[in-house]
């Protein structure tokens, strides 16, 4: 009868601990690290950009004209997005002068994509600059110039060196400058390789009306 008994003891300890083992296919919880998923940074093409920060300008001043479009890419080591490099065409920071003959004055707005600790994303206005318009470094352009975007000037400088350098560095900066060349009477991106403005490894020049190479400067 005691051995009976005691077997069944046994038996119902053996159940239990069966019951309450986990399975094979069973996974255990996975723990939150408690930090937010980092957000990936906007990019823009420069027309998308010049759009936003021209609908802006117009609030400061309602005759105001673009001076100028240049964006500002920098070598980011730790990302592996060509994107923020400004290859393609886009950029996460344009800046954008736009003048008003009304005010004889100009101002600059910042667009920018950028997320971080230190980044303000939106559109940030800067100062009030004077502004002639007989000052020639500093020509309005009219809208109906503007009709080739930024990525396909960079697909137009590609074919004219570009893509050379960025195969032998994948991750050297691109930037973009958009004006009017008084000179030529013409609007045009100047393709910037290289991490400084100044002394770019090359210097790409597209009309910005046509799309069409016009010169490498460098």
């Amino acid at each position: 009868m005691l051995s009976r008994t005691l077997l069944t003891i046994c038996l119902a300890i053996a159940l239990t601990a069966c019951s309450s083992a986990p399975s094979g296919n069973q996974k255990a919880p996975e723990q939150s690290s408690g930090a937010p998923a980092a957000t990936p940074a906007e990019t823009e093409t420069g027309h998308v950009a010049f759009q936003k920060l021209y609908v802006v300008s117009r609030g400061w001043a309602p005759d105001t004209e673009p001076v100028r479009l240049e964006s500002e890419n920098y070598a980011r080591h730790d990302s592996n997005d060509p994107a923020l490099l400004g290859h393609g065409g886009k950029s996460a920071l344009w800046r954008g002068v736009y003048a008003s003959a009304a005010r004889s004055s100009m101002k600059t707005y910042i667009w920018s994509g950028l997320t971080g600790p230190d980044a303000k994303p939106g559109i940030t206005p800067g100062n009030e600059d004077p502004y002639s318009t007989s000052n020639t470094s500093t020509r309005t352009f009219q809208l109906v110039y503007f009709k080739t975007d930024s990525d396909a000037a960079f697909a137009t400088a590609q074919k004219h060196g570009g893509a050379a350098l960025l195969k032998k560095d994948p991750k050297m900066p691109v930037n973009y400058i958009l004006d009017w060349d008084p000179r030529r009477s013409l609007l045009e991106w100047t393709v910037l390789y290289g991490e400084s403005k100044n002394d770019p490894k090359l210097d790409v020049v597209v009309n910005a009306t046509t799309g069409e190479f016009v010169r490498v400067e460098k």
